[in-house]
């Protein structure tokens, strides 16, 4: 196979681990509910596998994690629900903060501040600022996160500056951290991950995610492994990534 074509080398197979993985983990309430339990029991199962796949990420050469932890359109779930997942976000920032920073993963919650109620602002603050010292990995958690309204607010910031008829793409992906409370540009997503068997992008990082590879699975996200987390990064090495190029004939 010739060698040296920028071309048929960015369609070859990827030969490095994907920097950004971003997860859309669903399927807590149905793997419940298929056990005869409420939806409640799924969610606390799901934040352990949480745990799990944050402490193998590493591991596998992936730099930027960021999980869908609560859309901006679940806060149309019942009421007692939606509680439920503010106490479980609570609980796990405070639980987790240390052993996150002992392990060298920074935390970042993206999204709407806004609409959180003050106790959970201030969990969020100290977590972050707990492990802003992490290098080895960042952990972004995506709450009442909405692409589409973090591409509005981007479109303001832009705006309000007095620049939106000169904006570049970086200088998009660094308002859309702006408008998310990122501390920084949005990173582009190498690899995009749904468990629970949907196969749907639900207003997640539609911009970071323009040539993601996507990674769709059966398995419900309480199921979710280390191991399910190594099989979809071996998969994406097996893709050819073009970026709007062509393969050449060996």
């Amino acid at each position: 196979m010739p060698r040296g074509n920028s071309a048929l080398s960015a369609a070859s197979p990827a030969t490095r681990p994907p920097e950004h993985v971003a997860i859309i983990m669903d399927g807590n309430g149905r793997w419940a509910l298929a056990q005869g339990r409420a939806r409640e029991w799924g969610h606390r199962r799901g934040a352990e596998a949480v745990r799990k796949v944050v402490e193998a990420a590493p591991g596998l050469g992936i730099r930027t994690l960021t999980l869908y932890a609560f859309s901006s359109d679940n806060w149309k779930r019942p009421a007692r629900e939606v509680a439920l997942l503010m106490r479980l976000f609570r609980r796990y920032l405070s639980k987790e903060a240390a052993r996150l920073a002992e392990n060298g993963v920074r935390l970042r919650v993206v999204g709407r501040r806004d609409r959180l109620a003050p106790e959970i602002l201030e969990a969020i603050e100290l977590a972050e600022a707990t492990t802003v010292h992490g290098r080895r990995m960042t952990l972004r958690l995506a709450v009442d996160y909405s692409s589409r309204h973090a591409l509005l607010e981007a479109v303001r910031l832009a705006a309000a500056d007095g620049g939106a008829a000169d904006l570049e793409r970086d200088m998009v992906a660094a308002l859309l951290g702006r408008a998310t409370h990122a501390d920084g540009p949005s990173p582009d997503v190498d690899l995009l991950i749904r468990t629970g068997g949907e196969q749907r992008l639900s207003d997640f990082l539609l911009w970071e995610c323009a040539y993601a590879e996507l990674y769709f699975t059966p398995t419900m996200w309480p199921d979710f492994t280390a191991q399910d987390l190594a099989a979809a990064v071996r998969d994406f090495g097996s893709r050819e990534r073009r970026f709007g190029t062509v393969a050449l004939a060996g």
